[in-house]
C-alpha cells in the first residue's frame, strides 16, 4: 500500500547550527556562538558584532572551472550508494527517499558531476558549504551524502519540518526562503521543488528493496 506523502520532517537536535547557507553562492561566512553555547554559521554579519569571518567568499560568479554534466548511464548507479544513503538518513533522521530524490535531481547519481556554479558530487555541495558541514573530500560519495543529508536536517529544523521549504532551502539557500516567506519566486527553485517532491513521493511507493527503476524519469 503506498505511503501517504509526508509534509513535515521530524526535528532533530544538532550540536552545531548552520544558518544562512546559500548553496549556489560563495559569500563570506561568519561564525558566532549564541547564549546557549551553540555555534552558528551565517553569510550575514551578526548584528551584535561578536561574529568573526570563518571563511572568505569570492562572490557568486567567482568559480571559473568547467562544469561536468552527469554522464554515468549505468543502471547500477541507483543502488551503488544504498549503504551510505541509509546510514546518513538514519543518523540525521531524514527520510531515505528524500535523500535519494535530492541525489536524483542534483546529479542523477553521478559523483563526478560539477555544476556551472562549482557545486560538486552526488548532492552538489558548494565547497564553502561542504567545509562548514565538515566534508573533507567533496568528491567522496560517502562524505558528500553525509554532508548533504546533514544540510537537509539543518534546513528541516530551521523550517519546522516543512518539506517544501526544506527542499527550496537546499536549492536557493535558507536566507532566500526566509526573505520570501515561502518558496522564492525563482523559476529554478520552484521547478526544483516540484521535481524533488515528485521523486520523493514516487520513491515512497516502491517497496523494499529499492530497485534500479527508481532512477527513471
Amino acid at each position: 500500500m503506498p505511503h501517504p506523502p509526508a509534509r513535515r520532517l521530524a526535528a532533530l537536535a544538532l550540536a552545531v547550527g548552520v544558518v544562512g547557507l546559500v548553496s549556489q553562492a560563495r559569500a563570506d561566512i561568519y561564525q558566532y556562538t549564541d547564549a546557549d553555547g551553540v555555534v552558528h554559521f551565517t553569510n550575514t554579519r551578526p548584528a551584535n558584532g561578536q561574529g568573526r569571518v570563518y571563511l572568505r567568499g569570492e562572490g557568486r560568479h567567482a568559480w571559473t572551472g568547467t562544469p561536468v554534466p552527469p554522464s554515468d548511464h549505468d543502471p547500477g548507479r541507483y543502488t551503488r550508494y544504498d549503504q551510505y544513503i541509509r546510514e546518513a538518513a538514519s543518523l540525521y533522521q531524514i527520510p531515505e527517499q528524500l535523500v535519494r530524490a535530492v541525489i536524483k535531481v542534483e546529479s542523477d547519481y553521478d559523483p563526478r558531476a560539477v555544476s556551472r556554479s562549482g557545486a560538486c558530487g552526488l548532492m552538489q555541495l558548494m565547497p564553502t558549504t561542504a567545509e562548514i558541514l565538515q566534508v573533507h573530500d567533496i568528491h567522496d560519495p560517502r562524505e558528500n551524502i553525509f554532508g548533504g543529508t546533514r544540510f537537509l536536517r539543518i534546513l528541516a529544523n530551521s523550517f519546522n519540518g516543512d518539506l517544501s521549504l526544506t527542499i527550496a532551502g537546499y536549492n536557493a539557500g535558507e536566507d532566500a526562503v526566509v526573505r520570501a516567506g515561502g518558496i522564492p519566486n525563482i523559476p529554478e527553485t520552484q521547478d526544483y521543488v516540484v521535481k524533488v517532491t515528485r521523486f520523493y513521493r514516487r520513491y515512497r511507493t516502491i517497496p523494499e528493496p529499492i530497485e534500479a527503476s527508481i532512477g527513471s524519469d
